[in-house]
């Protein structure tokens, strides 16, 4: 005889949603062979979207009186392009930031948007579609934020200190930017020996700061979806904790009113998640441009 099917606890609704679907069993905290598939099909669905929204107000841009949806499009590339100009200064530099930066603001704010489905919409259809499939639908796991995966976060933050690094040899050349290595923050000495060991501490520091930039970058988005996330996940819990009781009638209540202001808050923090990634990736690039 068949276990019957029992309601998740609290904890299991939780846990369930946080599991991505992944092409192997993670075997370690840290397992590079592992990849989230939810992660990367959905970032790579809502990236083509936003390319395409950006490509349309494009085609439809007239030189005459705008409309709704062209003025938005300009009024967005207008404002990354004077963000750029403010942090990069060599114009040939920005024929390439600056379009990067405009991917970057509109593929992270796509990626945050995500956040605004309702929690259980696409999982539950991929609960469906995999049993379909043949497939064990308890195993159906599906996070549909990527920016709320970490693995994600900072492999866009990666990115752009691979692109630092890149400006800061283009600029400096390899020469100029190995010697900042060696000299700033502490400056150098003409005594060898003291020469030396500043230098080491300076290579030191130079790659520390490199790599807090990285983190933190990455960090800073994944930390802030996540917790959001997480808000959602405990919201939807109270729509689902109905019974025959006062408190058990109120919870349905508190969920549409905590759903709905929250949702109205978010569209601010996910705008202003993609808006700071953006600023902080033409602050370091800009930093790649200039000499201690």
């Amino acid at each position: 005889m068949a276990a019957e099917a029992h309601a998740p606890t609290a904890s299991e609704y939780i846990v369930r949603h946080l599991q991505h679907l992944q092409n192997m069993p993670q075997k370690a905290i840290v397992d590079f062979s592992v990849v989230n598939i939810d992660s990367l099909i959905t970032a790579l669905v809502v990236g083509f979207i936003g390319l395409f929204i950006l490509w349309l107000g494009a085609r439809k841009a007239t030189s005459g009186v705008p409309g709704r949806f062209q003025a938005a499009v300009e009024i967005l590339v207008e404002m990354v392009d004077t963000q750029t100009k403010a942090n990069i200064k060599n114009a040939n530099s920005r024929k390439f930031i600056a379009p990067m930066a405009l991917t970057v603001f509109v593929w992270i704010f796509m990626m945050n948007a995500m956040d605004m489905l309702p929690v259980d919409l696409l999982p539950a259809i991929w609960t469906k579609i995999y049993a379909a499939m043949g497939h064990d639908p308890h195993h159906a796991y599906l996070r549909v934020v990527p920016t709320a995966d970490l693995s994600t976060t900072l492999g866009l933050a990666v990115s752009i200190l691979l692109l630092s690094l890149y400006y800061s040899v283009k600029i400096k050349g390899a020469g100029g930017w190995g010697h900042e290595l060696v000299s700033a923050p502490f400056g150098s000495s003409k005594n060898p020996l003291f020469a030396v060991i500043l230098g080491l501490i300076n290579v030191t520091m130079q790659i520390i700061e490199y790599v807090a930039k990285a983190v933190s970058h990455g960090m800073r988005l994944f930390g802030n979806m996540y917790a959001g996330e997480l808000v959602f996940l405990l919201i939807a819990l109270m729509g689902g904790a109905a019974a025959m009781s006062l408190p058990g009638v109120l919870l349905p209540v508190g969920h549409v009113i905590a759903g709905s202001l929250w949702a109205i808050f978010h569209i601010l923090v996910i705008t202003l998640q993609a808006f700071i990634f953006m600023m902080l990736a033409l602050i370091y690039l800009g930093q790649a441009h200039e000499a201690h």
